[in-house]
């Protein structure tokens, strides 16, 4: 059953190959050579493995014509791992070169004296020629197989998939026949299943020529740093089974109850070792420092590392013993996470221009100590420098005194044996912060690739550390405009007063013998104290708003207190439908209310009258304030006329249509403006309606007010 297996596997093969060999006959040259540096030695192999997969089918693995026609293949391969690693793209070293010409000499006496002796003797090849040609595939394999690891790891980046495609196939092929031989060699026995086998693996490897034929992988092909650790762990426990096998059967040989012995040491070193990766931080560091140094090509995994660098930053829930939302200690975290620091310290600028602690993530420092500090000199030498510097190697140059000289750095970090390496955040060349490191559990030099990632990653942090401290300057302003504005609006309503009190002055000098003039007086004097004090708790820091607390507010009291306040410039007609209630602030009604007629006054002829209106329409209060003044353009109204500090008064500040507006939208409402040029000008305020009843109150009621 297994040997029809076999000989079926074989005869596919044989036609996979075939094929491959005609596909890449017919593929153009030129396509094939942009991706590989053989392309003719790589149709040869795969013509020379056909042939091959023939001689399995024919005479079964193992046999000795087989393993004659396996020099051929070997040679055909090694041909192929010659022309592309034996190149100035990928400059293989002499002792390599040697190592080929010994193979190929190999390969070339097996399969001429293979051939001379199944020609003169087949039973005869059979018995003494099989040790000596699987002795022969042994050495060709396992030269093989250095050829193809020392080629990879010299040639580096010059390498495209295709060629690692290829170059990983042979040594699948050649490490699986190793393999077989090895274990034929320690037990004593022929694996005839693993080589009853052998056809499948052949099949594994035909889709690397597929990938080398084809117009991909033009870039190289690389296993992530998962891939490649989980790999290691599964090369690792086979190591270990294997050596679990080996000592079992030196054992064994040897005699005696060392085989239980041996077994059962190699179960408490390998649960030491497993307990001591888990338990010890030390351990693990050490090991993974060796794995990036003799794996790996760089050091750090750059996508995943900045993925987690920027997740760090950005995130902005609970961070490891402390607030995710404080973006200090999540900049400490993310640079130590960078190169395995347990902690890291975060300095900012303080007013005198010195860096103090500003936080600190698994370092707790006394940051209101007075040597916990970067004076000025050493903030401006690491600004100017831009260096990133490695504390141990100040340490070692003698220059750990009171200060170090050249880059002034602080005794107090030269004494500390935890910091490691002081990192400028800068931003536009100018140093907003410093990440001091603590020393990781293994201690290394820095090298170029420590420093590149450092410093991009400490411009990447100073980006979002001068964007927070762009938001909190923004904030802060905001806050000073909103004061600013405020003060802007009361300085606007004490000019009105200061209007109002200057015309009843200059009236009292021509009514002050008049009882009534005395009595408007004295009622205007109190209306204005009280409108000042009202001044002063609006431009206190406390005060929310104009509009912070609406509701329902009857109407016609309104009008009616501003209709007794301006009599003495004028007589406004004051009409109001009863009962109207609106769902707004008294104080701020009032506000608008008076500016406009305030305007309507200053606009209007003195023997003109002014217009105070208010019903109920629409299901909201409609306030008409009108004139038969100058009146306004229209393009003066859409372009001008509610923009701030625009006024068309002599010594105005052009703020109190704009009040007005702002006030009367944060209650739900706005104001429309009708205005003629010459005809006068129409202020309708619009509120929102406090009760819908009051569409069927009452008729309007107007009275007249006339100034004395």
């Amino acid at each position: 059953m297994l040997a029809r297996l076999s000989e079926i596997l074989s005869v596919l093969a044989l036609v996979g190959f075939a094929v491959a060999t005609l596909w890449l006959i017919a593929r153009p040259r030129a396509r094939m050579a942009a991706l590989m540096p053989a392309p003719r030695m790589l149709t040869l192999v795969a013509a020379a493995t056909a042939v091959w997969c023939a001689a399995l089918a024919l005479a079964g693995p193992g046999s000795s014509a087989a393993l004659v026609v396996q020099g051929l293949r070997d040679l055909a391969m090694l041909g192929w791992l010659g022309a592309t690693f034996w190149s100035p793209a990928a400059p293989m070293t002499r002792p390599l070169r040697l190592i080929v010409r010994m193979l190929a000499t190999i390969c070339a006496l097996t399969l001429v004296l293979g051939a001379v002796a199944h020609l003169a003797d087949r039973t005869a090849a059979e018995a003494w020629m099989a040790p000596t040609l699987t002795l022969a595939a042994m050495v060709v394999a396992i030269g093989g197989l250095l050829i193809v690891d020392s080629g990879v790891r010299h040639a580096g980046a010059a390498l495209r998939m295709p060629v690692m495609a290829v170059a990983g196939g042979f040594a699948m092929l050649w490490a699986y026949e190793v393999n077989v031989q090895l274990i034929g060699a320690l037990t004593g026995k022929t694996a005839s299943t693993l080589i009853a086998l052998l056809p499948a693996v052949v099949l594994l490897t035909l889709p690397t020529y597929v990938v080398a034929a084809m117009d991909i992988g033009r870039e190289r092909m690389r296993l992530s740093r998962t891939a490649a650790t989980r790999t290691l762990i599964l090369i690792g426990g086979a190591a270990y089974l294997i050596v679990i096998g080996l000592t079992g059967a030196i054992a064994r040989l040897v005699g005696g109850d060392y085989a239980a012995f041996a077994q059962g040491a190699s179960l408490v070193v390998a649960l030491g070792a497993g307990g001591l990766l888990i338990v010890s931080a030390r351990v693990r560091a050490w090991l993974s420092v060796v794995i990036s140094k003799h794996f790996f090509e760089h050091r750090y995994d750059y996508r995943a590392e900045w993925m987690r660098f920027t997740a760090t930053l950005a995130q902005g829930g609970d961070v490891e013993d402390g607030d995710g939302r404080n973006l200090h200690r999540r900049v400490a975290k993310a640079m130590a996470e960078l190169t395995g620091s347990p902690g890291a310290l975060l300095m900012l600028p303080g007013a005198a221009g010195a860096f103090r602690v500003a936080e600190h993530w698994h370092w707790p420092v006394d940051a209101e100590a007075e040597d916990a500090t970067l004076s000025v000199r050493s903030a401006f030498m690491l600004q100017e420098t831009r260096h990133i510097v490695e504390l141990d190697a100040e340490r070692r140059s003698g220059q750990g005194g009171p200060e170090s000289r050249d880059l002034a750095i602080p005794a107090w970090l030269i004494a500390d044996q935890r910091a490691w390496v002081i990192v400028p955040i800068l931003h536009f060349q100018k140093m907003i912060a410093v990440a001091i490191l603590q020393r990781p559990p293994v201690s290394r030099a820095l090298d170029w690739e420590d420093l590149d990632v450092l410093r991009i990653a400490g411009q990447q942090a100073a980006s979002y550390l001068a964007e927070s401290q762009s938001q909190e300057a923004l904030s802060e302003a905001r806050r000073f405009d909103e004061f600013n504005r405020r003060f802007a609006f009361i300085m606007h309503d004490i000019k009105n007063l200061a209007s109002q009190i200057g015309l009843l002055a200059r009236n009292a000098e021509r009514h002050a013998d008049n009882p009534e003039f005395r009595a408007d007086m004295t009622q205007t004097l109190k209306v204005s104290a009280g409108r000042l004090s009202d001044l002063l708790v609006r431009l206190a820091p406390r005060e929310r708003g104009a509009a912070a607390e609406p509701s329902k507010l009857l109407i016609e009291p309104i009008l009616a207190e501003i209709a007794d306040e301006m009599r003495a410039r004028r007589a406004l007609f004051v009409g109001c439908q009863t009962g109207l209630l609106a769902w707004a602030d008294a104080a701020s009604v009032r506000q608008i209310v008076q500016h406009l007629v305030t305007n309507a006054i200053d606009a209007s002829a003195p023997d003109t009258p002014v217009q105070l209106v208010a019903v109920a329409e629409h299901g909201r209060v409609r306030i008409d304030v009108i004139d038969q003044g100058c009146g306004m353009t229209r393009s003066f109204i859409r372009e001008e006329l509610f923009k701030p500090f625009v006024s068309t008064k002599d010594g105005g500040f052009g703020l109190g249509a704009f009040e007005a507006l702002q006030v009367a939208q944060a209650m739900g409402g706005t104001i429309e403006v009708d205005s003629e040029p010459g005809k006068g000008s129409s202020f309708t305020v619009w509120l929102p309606l406090a009760d819908a009843r009051a569409d069927s109150g009452g008729e309007p009621m107007m009275k007249k007010v006339v100034a004395k």
